[in-house]
């Protein structure tokens, strides 16, 4: 069974590409926008009917999120249109598709957990365009999974632990956020869940496992609350101070309310989360391992 990984460079691929060793029954094609542009429906077509893949897993995204609100064009191209191109390829190639979403879709005015039914209204041009990239894929084929996380972070790339560890390295103290609640996600657990729900699709393909779910590790922490539990973890001597959103002005706005319910996905593919600050700890031992709080 061949699998294609869209966005491969990004943190989710990075996981992907790290853990796809343990599959070796699994032959996995891994892709940037170097290698395949998920905009072009000509150049899509042409590389599924050379490759011929079983299932796609789309980790390609826009996601500097303030940077979205004055480039639109390019944010809704790859959030909107390329997914809305892997769909079309997808259905005329009877591929399965994977696809990740986000929070950003709402627009964080809940009071509990959001489920998958909880009405959309994404406040940013990020979120806009996931939500579009979100309907182009169920149009065009809705026979897909689709699965909306949040607070992502990893060992790979650029992420809020990893600035936290360089500041905390430098600086006294470090204002941060109190008034945005959420979950911080390890991309690692995210990729094995997906693997997880490949995994079950192969084995069921009537396609009737498809539609949209919520992953993200369990657990509730507002931004103030990860900061203090990496310098906890760390031992780091960086004080934090709670301070309100209004207090730090963004092009973007954020959802105060990102909480996920996550009953769904663990019902369907049997899949067990783990608790936000066990797998937090585990990604910082590799990150220290690895010596790249700044990469």
């Amino acid at each position: 069974m061949k699998i294609l990984v869209t966005g491969s460079n990004g943190q989710l691929g990075s996981e992907l590409k790290e853990i796809s060793g343990d599959f070796p029954e699994w032959h996995f094609i891994f892709t940037d926008v170097d290698d395949l542009d998920i905009t072009d429906e000509k150049s899509v077509d042409a590389f599924f009917r050379k490759n011929k893949p079983s299932f796609i897993v789309n980790c390609a995204a826009y996601t500097a999120v303030d940077k979205s609100e004055s480039d639109m064009q390019a944010a809704h191209q790859i959030n909107a249109v390329g997914p809305g191109v892997l769909a079309m390829a997808s259905k005329k190639h009877d591929v399965n598709l994977i696809h990740i979403s986000t929070d950003y879709v709402y627009d964080g005015q809940n009071y509990k957990p959001y489920e998958e039914f909880d009405p959309v209204n994404p406040a940013s041009v990020y979120g806009k365009t996931k939500l579009a990239g979100e309907r182009l894929i169920r149009s065009a084929n809705p026979d897909t999974v689709i699965i909306r996380t949040a607070w992502l972070y990893s060992s790979f790339g650029n992420n809020f632990v990893k600035t936290m560890l360089r500041l905390g390295s430098e600086k006294d103290s470090l204002k941060v956020v109190f008034d945005q609640i959420g979950t911080p996600t390890y991309a690692y657990d995210l990729a094995q869940a997906i693997l997880e729900v490949i995994a079950n699709s192969n084995n069921n393909p009537s396609n009737s496992l498809s539609g949209i779910y919520h992953y993200s590790n369990d657990g509730v922490a507002s931004w103030y609350d990860f900061a203090v539990t990496i310098f906890e973890i760390t031992g780091l001597h960086c004080k934090v101070l709670p301070v309100l959103t209004s207090e730090f002005p963004t092009p973007a706005k954020r959802p105060h309310y990102s909480v996920l319910n996550k009953s769904k996905i663990k019902t369907t593919f049997n899949i067990e989360i783990p608790y936000w600050k066990d797998s937090l700890k585990l990604c910082i031992e590799k990150i220290q391992k690895t010596n790249e709080y700044g990469k």
